[in-house]
């Protein structure tokens, strides 16, 4: 293999059992190599502008320098791609990175047994990969104040699907439709369980709509904005003349937990040609397969661009299915939604 060919990562942490862990699962495939390790944020940031790593992971918590501060300095001087390691117990604290530059995140399993441990080495490395070739995210400053459903019509829906670059795409659109706040949205993210629920929190203290994780049960209304809770679907179905939310478990084929295709599959089947599938920066294929259901009803599938994904693994597999309508960078899709919404008015 070609030296050009290995990624080199720095990994910050203040624990040596974390370090020997991580560097463990970095360097058991051997297009990784770990360059070398630090301490705290203030080691880092030295190490990271001595030895220029292609990928950073960092842990949060650490004394002198932590890790608000070292991702601050480090985006301002030699931006470099991040992964925060986070625990479940400091879940809100993610969203603050990712606002700060971090690429992603992953989650510590509460219990580190050989399967969890396992699942925890391949999205390592799979995020690591994708990090080394990311194109950098857009963020932007929240707006003002949250804005008021319009009563007594019934909301046009939007289906959105992410992954990694997501949270800060997700906050990027509903600012740009705060100036139509009555579509409902619907958002598949490709988040763990309870970070969810920390995602929707975030959102709805920042944002124009009242947004939460998504129940079942819940019935679709103008101005709101529903999460799928992770580890679960986000599926829509008809009550009388209302829309309903459902949450149904993973089967044993369903390779996301929650997945877009589930989302979308969903809302062509209930919203035929009104169906609207928005897919946004993301690793993998999820959502390409439900842009196909919608597009054969007759519904409209838009993509975010290339050059504005952090990873453009969804929305080019959708693209590449001939389902989508249109190809809009982020900064213009909350826009363009405000728009059809209106029109359809």
């Amino acid at each position: 293999m070609s030296p050009k060919d290995i990624i080199s990562v720095l990994v910050i942490d203040d624990s040596a059992h974390n370090r020997r862990t991580l560097s463990t699962m970095l360097e058991s495939e051997q297009d990784v190599r770990v360059v070398e390790h630090a301490v705290d944020g203030e080691d880092g940031l030295k190490k990271v502008l001595e030895l220029k790593p292609d990928v950073v992971t960092l842990d949060l918590e650490m004394p002198k320098l932590g890790g608000y501060t070292f991702l601050r300095l480090l985006m301002r001087t030699v931006p470099t791609p991040v992964i925060v390691i986070s625990s479940y117990s400091h879940r809100s604290d993610v969203f603050k990175a990712l606002d700060l530059g971090a690429f992603d995140f992953i989650a510590k399993p509460p219990r580190p047994t050989f399967d969890a441990m396992e699942a925890l080495r391949r999205e390592l490395l799979e995020k690591v990969r994708a990090a080394r070739h990311m194109r950098p995210g857009h963020r932007h400053a929240a707006p003002g104040a949250r804005a008021m459903a319009v009563a007594g019509e019934p909301p046009m829906v939007v289906a959105v699907g992410a992954s990694t670059g997501g949270p800060p795409a997700v906050q990027r659109v509903l600012e740009g439709l705060a100036v139509e706040p009555t579509p409902c949205v619907l958002v598949c993210q490709h988040m763990p369980p309870q970070f969810t629920r920390a995602f929707a929190d975030r959102l709805d203290r920042i944002g124009p709509f009242t947004v939460t994780e998504a129940r079942d049960g819940d019935l679709v209304q103008p101005g709101h904005v529903y999460i799928a809770p992770g580890g679960r679907h986000l599926v829509v179905s008809e009550r009388g003349s209302k829309l309903e939310l459902h949450t149904p478990p993973p089967t044993a084929v369903d390779k996301y937990a929650p997945s877009a295709d589930r989302l979308f599959t969903s809302v062509a089947q209930v919203l035929g040609p009104k169906a609207l599938g928005v897919v946004l920066t993301g690793m993998g294929a999820d959502g390409a397969e439900g842009a196909r259901e919608i597009h054969r009803v007759g519904g409209e599938v838009w993509a975010q661009s290339e050059d504005t994904s952090v990873v453009f693994g969804m929305p080019g597999e959708a693209i590449a299915t001939g389902a989508v309508n249109r190809v809009i960078p982020l900064g213009d899709i909350g826009a363009a939604i405000a728009a059809l919404a209106r029109r359809r008015r």
